[in-house]
């Protein structure tokens, strides 16, 4: 707890004077003014974060965490349980979205076990941080212990400390994990007060029968649980995810670190709403890459006042979206530093 609590104390307002100054250079570059539309706004966002006037990304990592949902059990999905370390064994062989989309941003892959199962492999590329063999089953019970709680976030810290010291300039977040569709749209009934009916979606394709069944056993592990809305750390214990819980915590470690988090969909979304309501603040840190098809994700990103950058249909989960916006953020920050003045090309304002 010592760890996430100094975290906490650490997130701090954006750093006005240099979104002012970065502002100043937009309007003087050879454009009318605002017609690079979001990419002048993010990359005044990424200024404040940085808090450099000139902000930079030439460090890019991409975390994508895995863990298995005990809630499985409930027979709520397609995919049996097995896939989640099918997937992981994919990702570390470069078979996956999430590896092409990250090599096309030029962003390095960190795969980490949260909660995986069963035993995987050892690989260099792999780090195991596993709270436990997949959660609890949320409709007999709290999915994890409250110590299993801070343990998920604080691993997610550790992880974005680490790639801190390497050089980092801007991460993106991604998950695996077989029913975890289910874990976040109980976060997010839970921590938004909206009904289980309006942020339940279809996941990876279930028919009408299939979702009411879903929808149904949300509303069952919510009424034996009872999370308390005002406090998270609570709603992630009761229903929760080790990888939702391990990606509020990068998000956390990177905001204390003064670096811009590029979410993903769903998921990343439901460890933002934990994440933020651990600290309001840590908002202005967040990109959203894109609204996903889920259904409940647009809800979710205007819940915590987010504006994705992209509308591309997706659902794929992994980070793909989020590599996606990596690539957008860099665009923004070279067209801010790249592009000339006029006074630099002797171009004539307009009146």
């Amino acid at each position: 707890m010592d760890l996430l609590t100094r975290t906490l104390e650490k997130i701090k307002p954006l750093d006005k004077d240099a979104m002012a100054q970065a502002q100043k250079r937009q309007d003087d570059l050879t454009k009318p003014a605002g017609s690079l539309g979001r990419l002048e706004e993010v990359s005044i966002q990424v200024a404040g974060i940085q808090r450099k006037a000139k902000p930079e990304i030439k460090n890019k990592a991409m975390i994508t965490m895995a863990a298995d949902h005990g809630v499985v059990d409930e027979k709520i999905g397609n995919w049996p349980r097995e896939v989640t370390a099918q997937m992981v064994e994919n990702f570390l062989n470069g078979g996956a979205g999430i590896n092409v989309l990250a090599r096309q941003a030029g962003a390095r892959i960190v795969f980490v076990d949260m909660g995986v199962a069963s035993d995987l492999k050892p690989n260099k590329q792999l780090i195991v941080k596993k709270v436990g063999y997949g959660t609890k089953n949320m409709c007999q019970g709290p999915v994890m212990t409250g110590e299993q709680a801070v343990q998920a976030i604080e691993a997610g810290i550790e992880i974005v400390i680490g790639e801190a010291n390497k050089g980092l300039d801007i991460v993106g977040t991604g998950d695996m994990g077989i029913g975890n569709t289910t874990a976040s749209s109980a976060v997010f009934a839970v921590l938004s007060g909206k009904t289980v009916e309006e942020v339940t979606g279809r996941g990876t394709g279930l028919n009408d029968e299939q979702l009411n069944h879903k929808i149904d056993v949300i509303k069952r592990a919510l009424k034996l649980n009872k999370p308390n809305p005002t406090r998270p750390l609570e709603v992630l214990a009761k229903v929760g995810g080790f990888e939702i819980g391990g990606l509020a915590g990068v998000m956390l470690g990177a905001a204390a670190q003064h670096i811009p988090v590029v979410i993903d969909g769903f998921i990343s979304g439901a460890a933002a709403l934990v994440a933020t309501a651990l600290s309001p603040q840590l908002k202005d840190y967040i990109i959203a890459a894109h609204c996903s098809a889920e259904a409940g994700h647009a809800a979710m990103l205007k819940s915590m006042g987010l504006k994705p950058l992209l509308n591309l249909e997706m659902r794929l989960g992994e980070g793909t979206g989020a590599a996606l916006g990596i690539i957008i953020a860099e665009a923004a920050v070279r067209t801010l530093n790249e592009m000339a003045t006029f006074a630099e090309a002797g171009v004539s304002e307009g009146e």
